[in-house]
């Protein structure tokens, strides 16, 4: 699975993307974010914040909630705001 990292998650992470290798057991993008977490300390400090995280999933944005399994990619980023 493809992970992408956005904005200040990429600067926290120290890095834009990776090939992941997830596990059956890994059901939902939380399950995912704690994975990710448990491999990199740089990633769990990206993650950290996760009331305000945002994960889009093949490209749609869902919950924290979210089904992964089939999954081409998952990206995550900060909340948006614009004028």
């Amino acid at each position: 699975m493809k992970i992408l990292y956005f904005a200040r998650i990429r600067q926290i992470a120290g890095k834009s993307s990776e090939e992941v290798d997830v596990p059956a057991s890994v059901a939902t993008v939380a399950d995912l974010i704690e994975h990710l977490s448990a491999r990199d300390e740089a990633v769990a400090a990206a993650l950290a914040e996760r009331r305000t995280l945002r994960a889009a999933v093949d490209q749609a944005h869902v919950a924290l909630d979210a089904p992964v399994q089939g999954a081409r990619e998952v990206a995550f980023f900060p909340p948006v705001t614009g004028g």
